[in-house]
């Protein structure tokens, strides 16, 4: 493209900057983005650029000072895609890093250190090689093709590179980039691309209107958090779900920290909302605990989202940013309200007996009576050397059992069974299926607990959304083997981080349920110790009279 055939004309007087070394002139203010116009030499001739965005100005002035360094007679592709990369935050490293391939890795394999110090700017600057010049001319035809606006972002840029440059997109492939999936997803939208700047406000008016919008949207969702936390902190006395919303909370700030703070104080007009006078009769009433909670879950997703929304206006970046927080808000929302159903329905559950036929020195019904009479309130069918036809009749026979009994039926590993033999809920071992997907098979209503034998999985079963998690093994148990044995230690630790209902699992019996109570169990599950009693009752009934005692010391 020429002086003479690019559409785009060199800037007027006006406004103008003309630089000796780079060649560049600009456009000030003629829409919402810079419009920047560059003059770089082809061989023959002056090449005048269109429109571009400040980064790919940067971009290109750092492409030639690269060239220049390294003694190249020419600007490369690989050097525009190496300063398209220089800013670490920006669009392009942004993008490469969504799509499999990292900024600091590519740089490093692609970049020439064979000059460390960079060199003076020359007088005559560095032309750009055909090659770079068809992939600016592709940049610009696919800015009008998606956003309808000739103006170059990075993005078309980095698409027109890879598209063009067949050893370079193939060099970044095997650096994980997935470029299918790059382009697709450019190429799916036809709407208009985010701005690789900040946008820059027309008027004040609009600045410290946005401005009180930042303020009002950061005030209303750090209180929410706030009352979320306080319920975490001093209803549950849940130490990981607290920890949680206090680290939303401080991200939250570091994110709006971007922000002046002077501004937002400055633009803050209370006395004159007009917001501040309008309620309705429901927001003035809250008829429990869980429904402040509930509320607030609503009021801090709805600031988060208007804060998302408008925080696209300074920057992409802090639009993304404050689209993760929303996300995470979700899974904690879930954590918190979806397993208080689950708290509610297992507050009093402390004795839960895992029976298999074969382990038991009695007929299964008889046991499940006798231990249902002696205080167990969850019976645990666990069979592993079944057919699926045999062990749902077995379970089917164990729900009509539980609910003769008035106890809880759950059923070992296998959702599907779960549902068809109409268990209360099913458990599942840390090498079965997700919560996420036994939920899909068990439906919303169903309980779901989860072995867990060390912190990094209670955390896990908790933001999964378990209804509770057994913790252990505790002791060498008698009826399973586990690869590892955290102990009592880790009954502790669990005890002290989660509100979530946690049975102490392995090796629990009249013999050793002290020593967990001690460590700070409120729960058990046992098996051999009931199913191999000469009297399940009696056993039940001790443990559950030493488990009630510790938990009315504790409440």
């Amino acid at each position: 493209m020429t002086a003479r055939d690019c559409p785009v004309p060199l800037c007027g007087s006006a406004g103008r900057s003309l630089h000796r070394h780079y060649l560049f002139s600009v456009n000030y203010r003629l829409s919402n983005v810079l419009r920047i116009a560059r003059v770089f030499q082809s061989r023959d001739r002056n090449l005048i650029l269109p429109n571009v965005t400040p980064a790919v100005a940067r971009a290109l002035e750092a492409a030639q000072e690269r060239a220049r360094r390294l003694d190249a007679t020419e600007v490369q592709p690989q050097h525009l895609l190496l300063s398209l990369l220089d800013e670490e935050e920006g669009k392009a490293a942004l993008l490469l890093a969504r799509f499999g391939a990292s900024a600091t890795v590519i740089k490093q394999r692609l970049a020439d250190h064979s000059r460390a110090e960079p060199g003076l700017p020359s007088a005559t600057p560095v032309r750009l090689n055909q090659k770079t010049q068809e992939i600016l001319q592709d940049a610009r035809e696919t800015a009008t093709d998606l956003a309808g606006d000739s103006t170059i972002a990075s993005d078309h840029v980095m698409l027109a590179l890879l598209r063009r440059d067949d050893a370079l997109r193939e060099k970044l492939v095997s650096l994980g980039l997935e470029f299918a999936k790059l382009e697709s997803e450019l190429t799916s939208a036809r709407t208009s691309l985010p701005l690789d700047e900040p946008l820059l406000l027309a008027e004040p008016t609009e600045l410290v209107d946005a401005a009180r919008i930042f303020d009002a949207g950061g005030n209303r969702a750090r209180e929410a958090l706030r009352v979320i936390e306080d319920y975490c902190r001093f209803s549950l006395d849940d130490r990981f779900l607290s920890g949680e919303l206090k680290r939303l909370r401080h991200d939250l700030t570091e994110a709006l920290a971007i922000l002046p703070a002077n501004l937002l104080l400055e633009a803050r007009e209370t006395l004159r909302d007009v917001g501040t006078g309008i309620s309705t009769e429901r927001e003035q009433q809250r008829l429990s605990v869980q429904a402040v909670v509930q509320a607030n879950w609503k009021r801090l997703q709805e600031a988060l989202r208007s804060l998302e929304e408008y925080g696209k206006l300074h920057s992409p970046s802090l639009g993304a940013a404050l689209e993760q927080l929303r996300y995470r808000s979700y899974t904690l929302e879930r954590a918190i309200l979806g397993a208080g159903a689950a708290r509610q329905r297992l507050a009093d559950a402390r004795l839960y007996v895992l029976v298999t036929g074969s382990l038991c020195t009695a007929t299964l019904d008889w046991i499940i009576q006798e231990a249902a009479a002696g205080g167990a309130q969850i019976i645990q069918l666990r069979e592993k050397d079944l057919r699926d036809r045999e062990l749902l009749e077995r379970a089917r026979q164990v729900r009509r059992w539980t609910r003769n009994a008035g106890v809880l039926f759950m059923m070992n590993d296998r959702p599907d069974l779960a549902r068809l033999a109409e268990a209360d809920g099913v458990h599942l071992g840390q090498g079965e299926l997700s919560v996420k997907d036994a939920r899909r098979i068990v439906g919303p209503d169903t309980l779901i607990g989860v072995s867990t034998h060390n912190l990094d999985q209670v955390r896990q079963a908790v933001l999964d959304g378990a209804s509770y998690i057994g913790v252990g093994p505790a002791f060498v148990s008698a009826t399973k083997h586990f690869d590892e044995h955290p102990g009592l230690e880790f009954v502790a630790l669990a005890a002290a981080e989660t509100s979530l209902p946690a049975f102490i699992l392995g090796g629990v019996n009249l013999e050793t349920i002290a020593a967990a109570v001690a460590a700070g169990a409120r729960r058990v599950a046992v098996s051999q110790a009931i199913c191999q009693a000469d009297d399940p009752r009696a056993v039940a009934t001790e443990m559950r009279r030493i488990l009630n005692e510790a938990a009315g010391k504790r409440e």
